[in-house]
């Protein structure tokens, strides 16, 4: 990219240049017509340092007197997390290590039975993910080594991660992803910068250029006057001013990122679907009765003289049968006496602004995944409630499901609460709750420290009623935890409202 002046451009002739302008320019003027003198070539040649052979050129370039050509090449580096687990080893691999040498260990147990410092109990959480996915570990009760494994063994990414460390590529394009998603790397740009000298500045005649004058008051001129006699280099209006960025990303918005690499590590994967939603899939799904309360007017938001379509005709008509108590295809008998109320379909097509997460998870389990699967959606909502310190009409919900053979009541328990753990969130408790599509069912309650214990952990086991119509054959686990909720705790803030706050020294302030 070259910024060629246009030739209709002022004259700079007449302008005065400081000494070091001139040794840069006479730099420049050495190199053969026409050739662009690389940045740091220039500096050498004019004997300055990088930084101020960069401004000199660029207070040139704002006269008229040079020319910037400016090439690009983006290529993958490690950020400073990847280099420090290139050096440390990634916490899979530290994790490994420990098992394989202490034996099963909970996962709050192995920070303390590893060598001092050795690893982190976020880093523990990060890897269990990776090493579940690789088979390389059993959890049960402890986590501990899979049977027949070699502890030893090369884990996925080491030998990508060293390649980078020591300057090589990755040209592995899944591994890339998975360093990319896990931030270890990062797209970088390199950026080279050459000059040449303007017609102009070709032309300009540098004998006594440089003159007597000055281009900046010092503290030593005031003092002792010198000022009074200097003549000082004119100020061209043309020149550019600097651009400053400033802009960062905000502390609600950068906490929901760290939620998501938490449970990226915890091994779940993303799962998106649409804010304005069916009945179908917000609340028919899930087994709740039509005329259920919390689908009135005044809990949910509803798209008026609209209708739906696209329900697939099988799974419409499964889960009217459980909704009537009707048994399922191939089915000896019903899997419960239903709600006792006939199924409309008219009210399965209606469209609301979604009132929860759990829609997506039901989009999710219509797909089939495959067990064992692990998924979460971290989105918008949307509920009539009157505002408050811990309500909104439009706030952020953390849905997540489970699903594999053997899983228990019990594992969701602990799930839950080594999540919150991950999260910096120490206190918390359970009691039992009811739920139309779980059983049994639970309210995670975080104490916060000046609201007391407040209600945001809600799950449960899906029932068959909302198992059985999806094929799934496994038990689920689900919750949908008020995530907002969650970051006042974490972030230490009173008022729900203040997670939207725009102004950071306001948002400061309003911590408890």
């Amino acid at each position: 990219m070259s910024d060629e002046p246009p030739a209709t451009a002022p004259s700079s002739l007449s302008l005065t240049l400081s000494p070091q302008e001139v040794r840069l320019l006479r730099a420049l003027r050495e190199a053969p017509p026409g050739t662009s003198v690389p940045e740091g070539q220039a500096a050498a040649g004019a004997g300055m340092g990088a930084d101020a052979a960069r401004m000199g050129l660029e207070r040139l370039r704002s006269k008229r007197l040079t020319v910037l050509e400016e090439t690009s090449r983006e290529h993958w580096a490690l950020t400073p997390l990847g280099r420090s687990l290139a050096a440390r080893g990634l916490p899979e691999r530290r994790l490994l290590n420990v098992l394989a040498e202490k034996g099963p260990l909970s996962a709050g147990e192995v920070p303390g039975a590893a060598p001092a410092g050795a690893i982190a109990p976020e880093e523990v959480t990060v890897a269990i993910g990776p090493l579940r996915r690789q088979k390389r570990i059993e959890m049960g009760e402890k986590l501990s080594v899979a049977s027949g494994t070699d502890a030893a063994a090369p884990l996925e990414l080491e030998g990508d991660l060293r390649t980078m460390n020591d300057g090589g590529p990755v040209t592995d394009e899944k591994a890339l992803k998975e360093l990319l998603r896990r931030g270890l790397v990062a797209k970088e740009v390199e950026r080279s910068r050459a000059w040449r000298p303007s017609p102009e500045g070709l032309a300009l005649p540098l004998e006594g250029a440089e003159g007597d004058s000055i281009g900046a008051i010092t503290p030593a001129l005031l003092i002792h006057g010198g000022w009074t006699r200097a003549t000082f280099r004119p100020y061209d209006v043309r020149a550019q001013v600097p651009h400053v960025e400033g802009a960062r990303r905000h502390l609600y918005k950068e906490w929901l990122r760290q939620v998501e690499e938490v449970l990226v590590g915890l091994g779940f994967e993303e799962y998106r679907s649409p804010l304005v939603e069916l009945e179908f899939y917000n609340n028919d799904l899930l087994f709740m009765p039509q005329e259920h309360p919390a689908r009135s007017t005044h809990d949910m938001f509803f798209v008026e003289n609209v209708q739906g379509h696209g329900l697939p005709p099988k799974l419409l008509r499964d889960v009217a049968s459980v909704h009537e108590g009707r048994a399922l295809p191939r089915q000896p008998a019903p899997l419960s006496r239903g709600w006792q109320t006939p199924y409309s379909e008219d009210v399965a097509r209606r469209i609301v602004l979604r009132s929860q997460t759990t829609a997506a998870t039901m989009r999710y389990l219509a797909s089939k995944p495959k067990p064992p699967f692990r998924m979460y959606s971290l989105d918008s909502v949307f509920r009539y409630d009157q505002l408050d310190a811990t309500h909104l009409i439009q706030f952020d919900q953390c849905e997540g499901a489970v699903g594999k053979s053997g899983l228990t009541f019990r594992h969701l328990l602990g799930l839950l609460t080594q999540f919150a753990k991950a999260l910096g969130i120490q206190e918390v408790k359970f009691q039992p709750t009811y739920f139309p599509f779980t059983e049994p069912s639970v309210q995670g309650m975080v104490r916060h420290p000046k609201l007391g214990w407040v209600e945001m952990m809600p799950g449960g086991m899906f029932r068959p009623e909302v198992l059985r119509p999806l094929g799934i054959k496994v038990p689920v686990a689900a919750w949908g935890l008020g995530i907002g909720r969650l970051a006042m705790v974490a972030l230490g803030l009173s008022d729900i409202r203040d997670l939207y706050l725009d102004d950071r020294s306001r948002l400061s302030a309003a911590r408890v």
